[in-house]
């Protein structure tokens, strides 16, 4: 369901080892292999050992059933479509970066078996039992790319606040890396939640945005991304490029029975995924305690059980 922005809501690959030395190609692959699949455990929770820091999120149990809850609210918001961008109906070559558990990935290669599909994430927790045309693959977006140019027919982003520090840079890799005519599609949660009464005036719900933004500038990679792709993505040399806005709910408050249905999965999304969001950030660039960050979860917890906020976020 597209709302308008004024709209109001009713209450790994193989290694041949005849190449080199074959006992040090071993070794080099061994430690490899260890540093992706190591990980680090601090406050209670697990994060990628591979480029550790790079991404703020946890990659553990609970951090992924969160990421697949939230794939399920884009389902809902996109009708049960996996995506939006005008592509064609035999994509040959497709990439998604920042596959987190795979699961859009996996959907898409189930629905374009003509494609060959590569995800990308910097946390080996995708499945191994996967589509026969789907590859994942470890690997930083943020750093230079190492594909071939001009070889996708279609590249997929979604929910890349915190993770670049250089949006310029990543906007002309995909430029580079998409064939004639193919096709960029980013989608894009805002981390400031709204209201159209002043139900949210005073909570903590409230509070959070302004936190999340400013936790992100110290982190060195803006959560503003939501409102600066647009005009980023057409400085970089796009055409044809549209933008499409929708609300998502906070809690089961609106009237309209789809939006009742997003607003009550994105509750849930929030009251699970806001230890993982706030965690390592505000602990390592705000300089808070794990106690003081607990305390703020549990209000915002708070918040969202009253019926009588209303919030709801761009996406």
């Amino acid at each position: 369901m597209e709302q308008g922005e004024n709209t109001i809501i009713q209450i790994e690959d193989d290694v041949d080892s005849s190449y080199g030395d074959e006992s040090d190609t071993a070794s080099d692959t061994t430690s490899l292999y260890s540093q992706i699949t190591n990980h680090v455990y601090e406050n209670g929770r697990r994060y990628n050992g591979y480029r550790y820091g790079t991404y703020w999120g946890p990659n553990d149990e609970l951090a992924s059933d969160n990421l697949d809850l939230f794939h399920h609210v884009f389902n809902l918001t996109f009708g049960g479509r996996t995506f939006l961008a005008p592509i064609t109906s035999n994509p040959q070559r497709v990439l998604d970066l920042g596959t987190g558990t795979g699961i859009w990935a996996m959907d898409f290669a189930d629905e374009f078996p003509s494609a060959a599909v590569v995800a990308t994430d910097v946390s080996p927790i995708q499945p191994s039992l996967v589509p026969p045309n789907l590859e994942f693959q470890i690997d930083d977006f943020c750093q230079p790319w190492t594909f071939r140019q001009n070889s996708f027919d279609y590249i997929h982003a979604r929910c890349l606040y915190g993770c670049c520090d250089d949006y310029p840079a990543l906007y002309q890799e995909v430029l580079d890396h998409l064939k004639p005519g193919g096709w960029f599609e980013q989608a894009e949660i805002s981390v400031v939640a709204h209201s159209d009464d002043d139900s949210l005036k005073g909570t903590a719900i409230e509070r959070w945005g302004p936190l999340a933004i400013q936790v992100g500038e110290k982190f060195g990679k803006s959560f503003r991304i939501v409102d600066e792709m647009t005009e980023m993505i057409q400085a970089a040399g796009f055409v044809n490029v549209k933008k499409r806005t929708f609300k998502w709910p906070i809690g089961g408050w609106p009237k309209n029975t789809k939006l009742k249905e997003i607003g009550l999965y994105n509750k849930l999304g929030w009251e699970d995924g806001l230890d993982g969001w706030a965690n390592f950030l505000f602990t390592k660039f705000l300089g808070w305690s794990l106690e003081e960050v607990q305390v703020l979860t549990a209000h915002i917890r708070r918040d969202l059980r009253n019926p009588k906020i209303h919030a709801w976020q761009y996406m």
